[in-house]
């Protein structure tokens, strides 16, 4: 895969700021806050979006909104051969892996998931995870308390 190359200037980092506080802030209240036309700001957000710095607008939902109150950790090792990601690949198709991570160690992936409860939990480990042969163990985690959880980036600020 080619490596992307990334040529962010300080307007872009404020940018980018505002908007993953606030992802639905529109143009016209950036250009406010920035000192910029509207319309430079547009320009300059589908430039982010096609240099893919921008890769997506998410709404953040409650999990337990959803009854999905049971946050799990869990460490797979895999048959996979080197430099292949098959396993990686049939995780992230399950809906209930939010993350899919290809780690160093003895462990060859780390996921998170999230179901109702323990139940939830353990049909997800036989009827999905139990499906994927190539996986030879697993490791599990279950989260007790979250103290912080976000997906939110440094931005680098002006020197």
């Amino acid at each position: 895969m080619a490596k992307l190359e990334f040529s962010l200037d300080q307007i872009d980092y404020q940018i980018l700021r505002i908007m993953q506080e606030n992802a639905r802030t529109n143009n016209a209240d950036i250009a406010r806050e920035l000192g910029m036309a509207p319309s430079a700001i547009l320009e300059r957000v589908k430039k982010l979006e096609q240099k893919q710095v921008i890769l997506q607008y998410n709404a953040k939902i409650n999990p337990d909104a959803l009854d999905q109150k049971l946050l799990s950790f869990i460490f797979i090792k895999a048959q996979d051969p080197i430099g292949t990601q098959k396993v990686g690949l049939l995780l992230a198709k399950i809906p209930e892996v939010q993350e899919v991570h290809d780690i160093a160690g003895d462990d060859g992936y780390l996921i998170k998931v999230r179901t109702n409860d323990a139940a939830g939990l353990v049909d997800l480990m036989r009827n999905s995870l139990g499906k994927i042969e190539e996986i030879i163990s697993t490791r599990t985690t279950i989260v007790l308390e979250t103290v912080k959880e976000e997906q939110k980036l440094v931005i680098p600020t002006e020197d």
